[in-house]
């Protein structure tokens, strides 16, 4: 008889929903009129992410003990149930953002590959070894590279998707010799093996230990590795620059952790000061890159590159508190920046054309909903009360603190009071000066009707305020998902 491994098909079941929804998508551009395939595909792939979502909380209120899956390759634990929990949202929202583009074609398609993209992160963060681990990576980066490239009628877009599939290419190659370095090493793939084998002070061990954190920093948009960010974002569909920023980082960042503290914790004193660097430099690059941007969306990429450099910090820190401070940080950060990137689609739907600094002029109060929620995200990423991002920095900063790393508090205080500049100055632009003085009338006249993304810009502005006031059972929640990990 075939002994064949034992499959958790629960444990599956958010990754199983987005397929089927992704399936469902497909079907939908071949069999439906094309009048019909818009929004039969984008309500298909909205609930896809809202059964995910369910299905992964209903995972984490079942999970108490972390348990193996199909042959020790996948893990059911809280952790990545959480993960899965704030994946499978920011998909959905995005799927509200996206709903109203303008696209002559390929509706259908493109949901499936948003959907496929999500359960290839929803997946992703299930890892339990080094190929599962590739496999997940490359799954959700080849969905990604397409949706790039997805307005074919702009040489930007094609350009971006050119650019990130090159260097993403180079990234993910950095991450596989690391792995095959790793395994040279120790003879395992799985985490806890790698761990458990006395590998000592290989160098073959250590240089495969910085190559897989090199492919992830690539990932995460952690700098140096950061070069291919601002351009992707600038010349992605704004609403796929919206599931990069915020997706892609949360998968990056917690299968990062996972990794890190579960295959390699006696080679913890080398890297915790080489992630310690990582978030120096993107801080510090990050921040003062930001300062010279006019184009939104490039501002946005550089922002997102320093707040990189705050998870990191709390990756460094390598602890349980750590933990638990990244998957905090993770969910104002997630809402702040689909939502930042949403008032950016509902600009550029109205103009008709790029989104500069002196684009907003006038939005506060031609359009209330998306001037109140553009400053209250802007005061977010830069850590004011009432936003969640406040409660974000300061558990960062006392995971950082908790664990002798008290330089790094210093150098993210002062990444905070550089980015106020540029936060700030979106603000100014948005109330301070009037469209009408620099005659930026709207393309097209009235403003197009988009409730869907209306709804998505109040939902992120509802997490980013809400994160705040409900502090303490969201870090409750991540307690539960940070106790899966062996501190």
């Amino acid at each position: 008889m075939i002994d064949t491994p034992k499959v958790d098909w629960f444990a599956l079941s958010p990754t199983l929903a987005l397929l089927g929804a992704s399936g469902v998508a497909l079907m939908i551009a071949v069999l439906l009129p094309p009048w019909m395939r818009r929004g039969a595909s984008a309500a298909t792939a909205f609930l896809g992410f809202a059964v995910a979502a369910v299905l992964a909380g209903l995972v984490f209120a079942e999970t108490r003990t972390p348990a193996s899956l199909i042959a020790e390759s996948m893990t059911r634990d809280r952790l990545a149930a959480l993960a899965q929990v704030i994946l499978a949202v920011t998909g959905g929202v995005v799927v509200l953002v996206s709903w109203a583009e303008r696209r002559r074609a390929g509706h259908g398609e493109y949901y499936a590959l948003l959907t496929a993209a999500g359960a290839g992160m929803v997946f992703f963060v299930g890892a339990e070894n080094l190929m599962t681990l590739f496999l997940g990576l490359e799954w959700f980066s080849l969905c990604l590279y397409v949706l790039v490239a997805f307005d074919t009628d702009r040489a930007g877009s094609l350009e971006a998707s050119l650019k990130y599939l090159i260097v993403g290419g180079f990234g993910s190659a950095v991450l596989l010799f690391g792995s095959a370095l790793v395994y040279g090493a120790t003879g395992e793939i799985g985490f806890s093996q790698i761990a458990g084998a006395a590998a000592g002070d290989d160098a073959f061990l250590l240089a495969g230990l910085a190559m897989i954190l090199a492919g992830l920093a690539f990932k995460v948009s952690a700098a140096p590795f950061h070069m291919w960010t601002p351009d992707v974002y600038e010349g992605a569909p704004t609403s796929v620059t919206a599931f990069m920023s915020a997706a892609t980082k949360t998968a990056a960042m917690v299968v990062a952790f996972r990794v890190l503290v579960t295959a390699f914790p006696e080679e913890s004193e080398i890297w915790t000061i080489a992630v310690a660097v990582l978030a120096c430099v993107s801080l510090a690059w990050g921040n003062l890159a930001a300062l010279a941007q006019r184009d939104l969306k490039r501002l946005l990429a550089y922002s997102s590159i320093s707040h990189a450099g705050f998870l990191l910090i709390a990756v460094a820190a390598g602890s349980e508190r750590g933990l638990e401070a990244l998957l905090f940080y993770l969910v104002p950060y997630s809402a702040m920046s689909v939502g930042s990137f949403a008032v950016v689609a509902a600009r550029e739907r109205e103009l008709g054309r790029a989104v500069t600094l002196e684009s907003l002029a006038g939005l506060g109060w031609e359009r209330p909903l998306y001037g109140v929620a553009m400053w209250v995200f802007m005061l977010g990423f830069a850590g004011f009360p009432l936003t969640g991002g406040l409660f974000g920095k300061l558990f960062v900063f006392s995971a950082a603190y908790d664990a002798g790393d008290w330089w790094l508090v210093l150098v993210g205080v002062a990444a905070t009071m550089i980015s106020l500049a540029y936060y700030l100055n979106v603000v100014r632009w948005l109330y301070m000066r009037s469209g009408a003085e620099l005659r930026l009338a709207p393309a097209g006249g009235s403003p197009p009707y988009d409730p869907a993304l209306a709804v998505a810009v109040a939902a992120s502005l509802v997490v980013t305020v809400g994160s705040f006031f409900a502090a303490q059972p969201i870090l409750d929640l991540a307690a539960d998902a940070a106790s899966s990990l062996p501190f």
